[in-house]
């Protein structure tokens, strides 16, 4: 009862498109984008640096880098800007400088600390500068490269931290700004309220690109997961599909066995009443068998299963016998493929072997035709007095295309269902690429091995 026609599966060449990455087809962003958002991924543990889950040194190394980077700027600006423009002592100007820049480095590994360190050097440094020189016609609270050292630490704070964490800390900062208004100088420039904004827009573009990198996390996670199940499910399909097949190998076989049974009484007159009786019991045993075959056969099948509708399902199972006849169809549909079959091979493998060796042959050209189009292919099935070869080689396609490992596009099925194939008959499964581009299948099946259990 085959689910399937002599036609080889076909497919227009624009499929292999699909074939392609989906950011190259415009169905994501960039690569070089979702390179970058994973990189921004928040770390799984804390105290973990930032950007330490990139794949490459030089990443890892770069928020290091761009925090020594604002250190060893603002820190002598910030000791000459607070000694000369805002005529603070010099003491005061270097501890001040050192207090507000160098917890820049910590905001690598641990930004929320290396926040609370900058905001109290920040506060003081706020109050010490009420009592400077020339602190009328300045910035106040936050000297301007206060104010970039803060906006720097709110970058490396937004991409670790979440976003309860985040808005408590924009709130902190607006207030400690209300607070000091209350102490401001005669005549200073008040900057509170434009720290407040800037630090809440950064916070909220770092939180943005952070949430890009976990989204593009969680979806490459997704597809995994999706790939994996999409695997288990065609392997599970195409062990049904199989099973559903050998149905009929088995129940021919049972019914000889019944048929056998019965008329032994008619064909072999004399026999003694014991013996009828338990060729009687062996025929009632077989037919029972056929029934529960049926049942597991309806319990296997479901709707839409196969592709042969109601005449697929009555259709014999084609064997090593048709191979030409697969072979004839495919050079119709324009694939030029030679056949070298071996006589009497469909006569010399046991129904297993002959069904297997059919499908296999099948899907490998399905292959060709979907993956390497035009591309010259040769079939060559042997036999000897323990196995069966066959052997299904081409070589590139007519355009060039790399040839592809497929897995069979349509159903989902090719090498899967073969490698299942070969090995529910003991034997084995060689496939891949040919040294001039293009690709070979190569199953040996044994014609005396016992079946194998499905795992």
């Amino acid at each position: 009862m085959s689910d399937r026609d002599d036609e080889p599966r076909t497919s227009p060449r624009p499929f292999r498109r699909l074939l392609r990455p989906a950011a190259a087809a415009g169905s994501g962003p960039p690569r070089g984008a979702s390179r970058f958002a994973a990189v921004l991924r928040a770390p799984a543990r804390p105290g973990e640096p930032l950007f330490a889950q990139a794949p490459k040194a030089w990443q890892r190394m770069l928020p290091y880098a761009v925090a020594a980077v604002f250190v060893a700027t603002l820190l002598p600006v910030t000791i000459t800007v607070l000694a000369g423009d805002y005529g603070l002592d010099g003491g005061w100007a270097g501890a001040l400088g050192v207090a507000q820049t160098v917890p820049l480095l910590l905001a690598v590994s641990r930004p929320l600390p290396a926040w609370a360190l900058v905001l109290g050097a920040d506060t003081v440094g706020a109050l010490v500068l009420t009592g400077a020189d020339r602190v009328s016609g300045h910035s106040w609270p936050w000297p301007p490269m206060t104010v970039v050292g803060y906006l720097a630490l709110m970058v490396f704070l937004g991409l670790r931290e979440p976003a309860r964490t985040m808005v408590g800390v924009w709130l902190a900062t607006g207030a400690v700004g209300v607070v000091l208004g209350f102490m401001a100088p005669e005549g200073a420039s008040q900057t509170a309220a434009l720290l407040f904004v800037l630090a809440g827009c950064l916070l909220a573009l770092a939180g943005v690109l952070r949430g890009l990198g976990d989204a593009q996390r969680r979806i490459a996670e997704q597809e995994s997961i999706s790939e994996a199940e999409r695997a288990r499910r065609t392997l599970l399909e195409e062990r049904a599909r199989i099973a559903r097949e050998l149905h009929d190998v088995v129940a021919h076989h049972m019914s000889v066995i019944t048929v056998q049974a019965e008329s032994a009484p008619y064909r072999l007159p004399g026999m003694a009443e014991p013996v009828q009786e338990e060729f009687a019991a062996i025929a009632a045993g077989a037919r029972e068998s056929l029934g529960e075959m049926r049942r597991l056969l309806s319990v296997l099948r479901s709707d839409g299963a196969g592709s042969g509708g109601a005449d697929g399902e009555r259709a014999p199972q084609p064997g090593i016998g048709r191979i030409r006849q697969l072979v004839e169809a495919t050079v119709r549909a324009g694939q030029p493929v030679e056949l070298s079959l071996a006589a009497g091979a469909e006569r010399a493998a046991p129904p297993a072997v002959d069904l297997s060796a059919y499908r296999i042959v099948q899907e490998a050209l399905a292959n060709v035709v979907r993956h390497a189009p035009g591309a010259r292919t040769r079939v060559s099935v042997t036999h000897d007095a323990r196995e069966v070869l066959v052997v299904v080689a081409n070589g590139p396609s007519e355009d060039g295309t790399p040839v592809v490992e497929g897995s069979g596009g349509g159903t989902g099925h090719g090498l899967v269902g073969m490698r299942e194939r070969v090995r529910l008959t003991g034997g084995t499964l060689d496939t891949g690429p040919l040294p001039g581009g293009g690709f070979r299948v190569a199953a040996r099946l044994p014609l005396d091995a016992p079946i194998e259990e499905a795992s």
